[in-house]
């Protein structure tokens, strides 16, 4: 009876039986699917390795397509033994393969892009280079999987292969403003000038941090805020202060005046111990930086030194530097020691000026 009944269906509804067996096949496929990605990724807890987690992460997608291309092919299968849609062959051959093909490219776009990002978190270099060599990963994998595709389905690539000699040309003048930003992109990622992260003055006198060094441009994240998009080309061109290389430790000097009767060797050794105490008990002072003070110049109502002090970077400074002048100014006033006022004579003689008396 149950014989009958499907021969029937078999003979009389083919699309019946085409229909229910991709059906069929699409829940045993997804299932088995489903077990081999939670047998994998069991596996991949218990071990200590990255890759192997790595390539589950980027397996599951390239997975699921690779299933859709079995049922391309059970669909055709079952199409031919019911010799139903005959007279519209469908290219099931072709569409599988291509699934096939934008499976390994989404595979290997993602496995790298994991992997750039995992070296990215223990290379410098990488880190810096990150957004660059994706987008050179992305272009030379996406230029592979379509010359392949096009070979797939059965358009020669020879000519197009043949034509970008040519073509190369007039693309690199056409865009020859942006290819001397990628390089000079890549200039930036090798000599290693700047690096995400650093604190940078530039040649304007703007400052901030570097937040991405890209293929185009580098993003610099001003005090304000604020963003500012520089291209690599006008920046590896330009004077750059990189305040956070070779080392983020800053020196920072003070300029101190003090009276002409001052005794230069007690105000020399009362800034210092007011210098060390400051740095030893600020939290962003360097403890034990050497400080010192240099005396260099006789101007006209004082005798002007400089103190150096060491922060740990370069907004330290800021804070360091108001903590030593508020200490410094209650041990002068302690000690008896003057810092004078700006002092100008006015001579009378000399300008022909006379006072009247008036009283």
């Amino acid at each position: 009876m149950f014989s009958e009944l499907a021969q029937n269906v078999w003979v009389n509804e083919p699309w019946l039986l085409v229909i229910g067996g991709t059906f069929i096949a699409a829940i045993i496929l997804f299932l088995i699917k489903f077990i081999i990605i939670y047998c994998l990724k069991t596996w991949t807890q218990r071990t200590d390795f990255v890759f192997d987690s790595l390539l589950v992460d980027s397996i599951s997608t390239p997975l699921t397509l690779c299933t859709m291309m079995v049922l391309v092919i059970i669909f055709g299968h079952l199409l031919n033994m019911t010799d139903f849609l005959t007279d519209y062959p469908l290219p099931i051959a072709a569409t599988a393969k291509s699934i096939l093909i934008f499976a390994l490219v989404l595979f290997l776009d993602d496995f790298l892009f994991g992997t750039v990002d995992y070296y990215s978190s223990r290379s410098l270099v990488v880190s810096n280079s990150r957004s660059i060599i994706k987008g050179v990963i992305r272009c030379v994998i996406v230029s592979v999987g379509l010359l392949v595709l096009l070979g797939t389905l059965g358009i020669s690539i020879t000519p197009i292969i043949a034509s970008l000699g040519i073509t190369s040309l007039a693309v690199a003048l056409a865009l020859q403003p942006t290819l001397e930003n990628f390089f000079s992109g890549v200039q930036l990622v090798i000599d290693k000038p700047i690096r995400v992260g650093d604190f940078i003055e530039l040649e304007s006198g703007d400052q901030g941090f570097v937040e991405k060094i890209g293929w185009r441009s580098t993003w610099v994240k001003m005090l304000p805020n604020n963003m500012i998009v520089i291209p690599n080309s006008q920046l590896s061109k330009s004077r750059i202060i990189n305040y956070f290389y070779p080392e983020k430790e800053l020196s920072v000097p003070v300029e101190v005046g003090v009276h002409y009767g001052s005794d230069l060797e007690k105000v020399e050794q009362i800034t210092l111990d007011v210098a060390r105490q400051v740095l030893k008990s600020h939290e962003w002072g360097i403890d034990d930086y050497d400080t010192f003070v240099v005396f260099h110049t006789f101007d006209q109502s004082s005798i002007n030194f400089t103190v150096m002090l060491r922060v740990k970077e370069y907004f330290n400074r800021f804070w360091v530097k108001s903590a030593f002048i508020k200490a410094l100014h209650k041990r002068y006033a302690q000690e008896g020691i003057v810092i004078p006022y700006p002092i100008r004579a006015i001579n009378t003689t000399q300008e022909s000026a006379s006072f009247k008396d008036s009283h």
